[in-house]
């Protein structure tokens, strides 16, 4: 059983490279933002660089709706693959572009495969996993994805060289950093995503795909590698005798009365995930600590800061998700979050600045990591039936980055109407609201097989 959990453990952590390129490839560009808008000389168009910047949000709501209907037709290994081969040629064409156009295109692309791979790489290691370690293994690919951002964080730092002083929009232009140091950014990308295309080939299908649709002498195979030939029979047995074993699942399917329940679910933990607001702090990192008095150089250590913290609080969620359960983390995090914003928007109503609000930004980040970020995909990895899992994926998913761009584009007109204080007491009340959800509708799952699970919330 111990080598049968690190082989498990290594299919899990292949997977989850789409969650680390997923996080590299959604913050390598803030980096490069101040270079390439000059190399593409489009810092004097606000609309040219908001393109520049949601060009990717396109990408992932196509993605992600795309996923489901793929991974259900032509099995989670194969979408997978494809979404490495997008992530090589995103990071390669957007570091070679040579116009604008060609650079959003590029941009597209990674979005796409960024929305394949936020939907996927959970679901399938969810399919995989035992249900007693299933929080655990799901929770990697959160990691990896927290590891993605700190990767591109400090990428973005090690590259880019100093800018003196007063230089002006042309000596960036004609820099190191903006001929060559952006596009280096975007290339080192490549390099894992060609990892993760390779080693895409050694995973084996989801047994649970292949059970659904017929194939059960390769998914018992699978599972025989993976449980044992006891386990096995068991785990076959469950899946071919649950309510949706055999009959093929649409969209319409999503809405019938016995999915409606975990439908919502699932949707609304997705847009509260983001609506929470953690991902403003990552997003507007260096407005957030400079009206808090830090300056350019200090900006850059607290973001690393935040990128580390990130990190530690998303291995201690891997270790407390199968041991506290889904539900109890879900309600630290929306409650803890609401008293954090609650500090927050006290600490810039009465303009406490400096180490202060470091220590209050930490702790939201060390929250968010802990509960809402990694336990969000789990539920939403677990809660549907096998039959229809990669489809429902893809519409909480495609909800979450709906939520996620209309998070970001408020942001700003929030903190211009009511002030950093008044946005971040919204973002508490929205938490405030969010625990309540939790508490009166979302089940416990851990510990339950995934047929277990079908059965109690689809009837």
């Amino acid at each position: 059983m111990k080598n049968s959990n690190i082989q498990l453990f290594l299919i899990s952590l292949i997977s989850a490279m789409g969650g680390l390129l997923f996080g590299y490839d959604w913050v390598v560009i803030g980096g490069a933002k101040p270079f390439y808008e000059q190399y593409f000389q489009i810092a004097n168009s606000p609309a040219m660089q908001g393109w520049a910047m949601s060009s990717a949000l396109i990408g992932c709501l196509i993605g992600a709706l795309a996923s489901g209907k793929l991974s259900d037709r032509y099995g989670r290994k194969p979408i997978l693959i494809i979404a490495a081969l997008f992530f090589v040629s995103t990071s390669i064409g957007t570091g070679f572009a040579s116009t604008f156009t060609l650079f959003t295109v590029f941009r597209l692309l990674g979005g796409f495969a960024i929305g394949i791979a936020s939907s996927l790489s959970p679901m399938y290691i969810a399919e995989i996993a035992p249900a007693n370690l299933r929080g655990r293994f799901v929770a990697i690919n959160q990691l990896t994805v927290v590891l993605g951002i700190l990767a591109a964080q400090i990428v973005n730092w090690q590259i880019a060289e100093p800018v003196p002083v007063g230089a002006t929009a042309e000596m960036i232009r004609m820099s190191w950093n903006g001929q060559m140091g952006w596009r280096l950014m975007f290339i080192v990308m490549a390099i894992p995503a060609g990892a993760f295309f390779l080693l895409g080939f050694v995973l084996p299908e989801s047994p649970r795909w292949l059970a659904v649709t017929g194939r059960r002498d390769k998914a018992l195979k699978i599972l025989v590698r993976l449980v044992g030939e006891k386990g096995a029979a068991v785990e076959l047995k469950n899946i071919c005798t649950s309510g949706d074993s055999g009959e093929k699942g649409s969209f319409k399917h999503l809405f019938s009365p016995s999915l409606r329940k975990v439908l919502v679910i699932g949707v609304v933990l997705a847009v509260f995930q983001q609506w929470c607001g953690i991902n403003v702090i990552f997003n507007y990192a260096q407005e957030i600590f400079m009206s808090a008095g830090y300056g350019v150089s200090d900006v850059l250590l607290n973001i690393v800061i935040t990128g580390v913290t990130n990190v530690i609080f998303t291995i201690i969620a891997m270790y407390f998700v199968d041991k506290w359960g889904r539900k109890a983390l879900l309600l630290l995090g929306a409650f803890g979050l609401t008293f954090i914003y609650a500090l927050m928007g006290a600490a810039y109503f009465f303009h406490i600045s400096g180490i202060s609000l470091l220590i209050i930004v930490v702790l939201a980040i060390a929250c968010y990591a802990m509960t809402l970020a990694p336990v969000m995909w789990i539920v939403i990895s677990e809660i549907y039936p096998n039959r229809i899992r990669g489809i429902a994926m893809s519409v909480a998913t495609f909800a979450l980055w709906t939520a996620c761009f209309i998070l970001t584009y408020t942001f700003p007109l929030l903190n211009a109407g009511l002030g950093a204080a008044g946005t971040f007491w919204v973002y508490g009340l929205i938490c405030l609201a969010g625990g309540m959800f939790v508490l009166k509708k979302v089940p416990e799952t851990k510990g339950k097989t995934l047929e277990e699970l079908e059965e109690e919330l689809t009837k």
